[in-house]
């Protein structure tokens, strides 16, 4: 299969579907919308013309970023999308984010050896904890 991957935002409906179909969870319309503007970076792969993953950088473009929404829909996952997914991301941090910059992530579904590739360490206790909140 032929991939491409462009610096784009996901569309709405891409960023609601990919997300949905990779299992992680739903964000509403009004979420995204918001959202999604607020992009530092953005990537969407695309295999023979539909989008078949995604992912982006936000933050505060100084001091703090974070990667976000790596998604792959499940008929393309395991063939090497999430790594050019995270390559292309980790590519635009190097070139762009200031010497300080602070890179976090939350790995979902027992994934953080992938990241770890890519130059991120676990966070342990008593060192640091991730934390997270989540508005019903």
């Amino acid at each position: 299969m032929n991939y491409e991957i462009r610096d784009e935002i996901p569309s709405i409906e891409t960023y609601i579907d990919i997300r949905l179909q990779a299992g992680l969870s739903r964000k509403s319309e009004e979420a995204a919308a918001r959202g999604l503007p607020n992009t530092i970076h953005g990537v969407v792969v695309y295999a023979d013309g539909s989008p078949i993953g995604i992912g982006r950088i936000i933050g505060d473009g100084g001091c703090f970023y974070e990667v976000t929404d790596i998604a792959v829909v499940p008929a393309h996952q395991k063939k090497g999308v999430g790594v050019m997914i995270m390559e292309a991301l980790v590519a635009y941090l190097k070139k762009n984010a200031p010497s300080t910059a602070y890179v976090s992530l939350m790995a979902d579904h027992g994934t953080p050896h992938f990241y770890e590739k890519f130059g991120f360490t676990l966070s342990e206790m008593p060192k640091s904890s991730g934390m997270y909140m989540r508005i019903p």
